[in-house]
């Protein structure tokens, strides 16, 4: 990766910027500077609260609410946005600095199709004919990693994969060919082979046209793998500036070493928690020759093997791991253990019991031993409940004790997952990421299940705060005994986290086997293939 001159004229150039919300005169932005020049890739790095988004806002000039610029300047080619008109700045959206957002669901139009979608964006530039925008859509799709893109224009984004709606999303933030590129968090929901597909495709567009790219993540292994500066922010401030070897290798401030040492991407530290010796032997779950078909909306006749004869199990007291990139039906799987979805054939045992084959009462006992923690702590959490309610509802659903039992069994779960009491009256709103995440495992353990499943449970959390949480199932584990069923495309999360890993491809098991056996003596091509995908392991040996 070469660097820009140093001598360079900036593209974006940022001087003392300073952030408020409302009538609150303490800034949000502390006095923030630093320079973007032509064709050179800088990431800013923190956790949750540390301002990274607000800078998005300010350059863009859509900081949400009542938040204003109240001090410093943001120079573009030496124009400073902070003082520009509304309808400049529409001009320059788009066309000069174009956003790739975090989230797909929420930034794609539901009731239109994804290429027209792309073509609004094309039309924009009002310079091309339908001809040229109906073909340059489809080469935008291709380029963005879309297969069969003729065909999947014309569909809509709730028949994408979360992946290839972010994929949609980067299509039509390079649809006019910017000079900036801001992508923030572009790839935090995406297994790491699809990662590593789209990071090289922005990655050939900074060397084809000199674009800049300005890169918002939590993930220091991203960082350093595919920038030339990284910045790290805490609390408003910039707090320290290097290139990746020398934040990653030999960071100087306090926070900045919290940040790499809480990073499962950037470490290549081994940290498996210890099963109870008090738990008995044996597997919890057993799942034989699992089959789960789909039929093709569209294609009479045609089949979709989601799940193709899937075994594995989970020993009492211990994490296993299913890893592997979007459609390879890892979460297919879990829903059927979850009794979500059914089976087209095979089996899932819960201590010998039959999920697959369970009715009534007896599944209602199954669900009540298998809980789920899913991936958004945002959109899983019910925004007009209390926290105690949210707590307190799988025991009312299955009649558990009375108000006043019910109550202390909230308070007794809030001390387990570290949450003050006092967030009892709390909305979720009212919380951080990290804490609505605490909340969900909370509610997940009111039942005293025996396993749990993690669908990607802190795959959208920070770095800090996803290694709180994954030392709060660790911990769990050891005190309460629970066997753990982890869904991710975090393959540095698994080395952290499980005992053993089963490796998924479009719906077959590739390997299975210990957690350190696969990742030191892997046995397929594609477990390779996604080992060496894994950001930042370059710079950690």
């Amino acid at each position: 990766m070469s660097l820009p001159t140093a001598d360079a004229p900036a593209l974006l150039s940022v001087r003392g910027l300073e952030v408020t919300f409302g009538e609150n005169p303490e800034p949000v932005l502390h006095s923030v500077s630093f320079d973007i020049r032509p064709g050179e890739r800088v990431a800013i790095v923190g956790q949750s609260g540390s301002g990274k988004s607000t800078i998005i806002g300010s350059i863009l000039r859509l900081l949400p609410g009542d938040g204003h610029i109240t001090g410093g300047s943001i120079l573009l080619d030496g124009e400073d946005l902070s003082r520009a008109s509304e309808q400049r700045m529409r001009s320059i959206r788009g066309r000069r600095i174009a956003l790739v957002p975090q989230d797909p669901a929420s930034n794609l139009n539901p009731s239109m199709r994804v290429g027209a979608q792309i073509a609004d964006a094309l039309a924009a530039s009002g310079s091309r004919s339908k001809a040229e925008i109906d073909r340059r859509v489809l080469e935008l799709m291709t380029e963005a990693g879309i297969p069969e893109a003729e065909r999947r224009a014309k569909q809509y984004p709730h028949e994408f994969s979360g992946g290839m709606r972010q994929r949609v999303l980067i299509a039509i933030a390079l649809s006019r060919e910017p000079e900036l590129l801001i992508a923030d968090e572009p790839t935090s929901a995406l297994d790491v082979t699809v990662q590593r597909q789209i990071l090289n495709h922005l990655q050939t567009l900074v060397d084809a046209h000199g674009t800049s790219l300005l890169f918002i993540t939590h993930d220091l292994g991203v960082a350093a793998d595919r920038t030339d500066r990284i910045i790290v922010m805490s609390e408003g401030r910039i707090v320290e500036v290097g290139t990746p070897a020398e934040i990653l290798l030999s960071p100087q401030e306090e926070y900045t070493k919290r940040l790499v040492a809480a990073a499962p991407t950037a470490v290549a530290a081994v940290r498996v928690a210890s099963a109870s010796s008090a738990v008995k032997p044996g597997p919890i779950l057993e799942v034989s020759h699992l089959v789960k078909e789909f039929k093709i909306r569209g294609q009479r006749g045609s089949i979709l093997k989601a799940v193709d004869d899937v075994s594995f199990s989970v020993e009492r007291g211990t994490t296993t791991a299913i890893v592997g990139e979007s459609g390879s039906g890892k979460t297919t799987v879990a829903r059927i253990i979850l009794g979500l979805e059914s089976a087209t054939s095979g089996t899932a045992l819960v201590d010998g019991e039959g999920i697959t084959s369970s009715r009534g009462r007896q599944r209602r006992a199954l669900r009540r031993r298998v809980q789920p923690v899913f991936q958004d702590p945002y959109g899983s959490l019910d925004p007009t409940y209390s926290i105690e309610k949210l707590i307190d509802e799988p025991l009312r659903i299955f009649k558990v004790g009375d108000r006043r039992s019910r109550q202390e069994r909230v308070a007794e779960l809030l001390d387990q997952v570290a949450l003050p009491r006092t967030v009892a009256q709390r909305r979720p709103n009212e919380l951080s990421g990290g804490q609505r995440q605490r909340v969900a495992i909370a509610r997940a353990l009111a039942l005293h299940p025996e396993l749990l499943i993690c669908d990607e449970a802190v795959s959208a959390l920070d770095v800090l705060v996803q290694e709180q949480i994954l030392t709060l199932l660790a911990d769990l584990q050891t005190e309460l005994g629970l066997s753990y069923l982890f869904i991710t495309h975090d393959l540095a999360v698994v080395r952290q986290i499980a005992h053993n890993v089963v490796v998924m491809k479009r719906g077959r098991v590739m390997e299975q086997g210990a957690t350190n056996t696969v990742f030191e003596s892997p046995s397929s091509d594609y477990t390779r293939e996604l080992l060496s995908a894994i950001p930042g392991a370059s710079l950690v040996g």
